[in-house]
């Protein structure tokens, strides 16, 4: 057994707490991260900045006379449920150049995350985004997303070339289905799709933490989240209410795990392309069971994370909470794996 946790899938509905159990690990010493949860230094990914990014993108597309081309509109869902699956092909590819050590250097990081998101279109059967869009708008939307989609190359670098040795990846995204939708969840919604989505290089090497709320609780913290500035940042973005209800109106981690022959995992099953005995390649049968935990907090163990930035203003008892069902999570789940 490997002496750390390798790769972490956080999940959990919206405004459930995940980034600020993100901000606490990222504020502790090696030593409490080793012998506390099991983990090394972390190491982020994230799906949400690329959410703000198609927004973003469609914004310009319509001050410019376009039609959206992600979403049905600046606080509705995506045209495409598909879509989903862009987000998780879009992490796969960051895991990948994140454990190769690969950097991307590019004249323009607005029009590298476009075609990224073009090429992502394209492995879940979607037509090019932004194919039919014309070259000078393309140009001018690229320009106007620049600064954003610069920052987002520079900390994938910055983390490509410090190198995961020793470090935990986690791998942040929330999934779900329409409130009141029966189970299983039919894809492109929930976890099954989109764990499903994932390379066999993550499921090879990962578990979950959930961070658990009820679909209630998660609407009313992604309300008391919102600033009005607030769609960039991780800690203080919403999500609009129309895909709260049927995006998010519940998920399915809690069915998944009744399912599975295994105890307190998720199983995924997929045709995968394997060389046999002869080298020639042909498509086996493949299976994962994902070892999951679940955080409890719906007693909100997290908020005042967000609510006061500055570690020196947390309480010791608000530390303490969330320090102990944090290492209650991972020593199950440690035990798991």
């Amino acid at each position: 057994m490997s002496k750390l946790l390798d790769t972490v899938l956080l999940q959990a509905l919206p405004a459930s707490g995940k980034s600020e159990v993100r901000k606490y690990l990222d504020g502790l010493t090696p030593e409490q991260c080793r012998e506390d949860f099991h983990m090394g230094p972390t190491v982020q990914l994230d799906d949400y900045p690329y959410v703000h990014l198609m927004h973003r993108i469609d914004d310009e597309l319509k001050m410019r006379g376009q039609s959206y081309v992600f979403f049905k509109g600046p606080n509705r869902s995506f045209i495409d449920n598909f879509e989903w699956g862009t987000l998780i092909h879009l992490l796969n590819e960051d895991y990948a150049d994140l454990l190769s050590g690969k950097v991307v250097e590019v004249p323009s990081a607005g029009q590298w995350m476009m075609d990224r998101l073009d090429d992502a279109h394209a492995k879940v059967e979607l037509p090019k985004a932004l194919g039919e869009v014309p070259y000078r708008i393309r140009r001018e939307v690229g320009e106007a997303i620049e600064k954003e989609c610069r920052k987002e190359l520079d900390y994938r670098n910055k983390i490509c070339r410090e190198g995961t040795e020793g470090k935990t990846i986690f791998i942040e995204a929330a999934r779900g289905g329409p409130h009141g939708a029966a189970f299983p969840l039919r894809p492109p919604h929930g976890y099954q799709y989109s764990f499903g989505q994932f390379s066999s290089q993550i499921l090879s090497r990962s578990c979950v933490l959930y961070i658990w709320v009820t679909p209630e609780e998660s609407r009313r913290k992604n309300i008391e989240r919102a600033k009005p500035d607030g769609q960039g940042s991780i800690l203080h973005h919403t999500v609009p209410m129309e895909v709260m209800l049927g995006e998010y109106g519940c998920d399915d981690l809690d069915y998944l795990t009744s399912v599975s022959e295994k105890k307190d995992t998720i199983c995924i099953e997929r045709p995968e392309l394997m060389t046999n005995e002869q080298g020639e390649k042909v498509y086996k049968f493949a299976r994962w069971f994902l070892p999951v935990a679940k955080f409890d907090n719906r007693g909100d163990l997290t908020s005042f994370i967000r609510q006061r930035k500055n570690r020196a203003d947390w309480l010791p008892s608000e530390v303490n909470a969330i320090h102990t069902e944090l290492k209650r999570a991972l020593d199950h789940v440690w035990k798991a794996q």
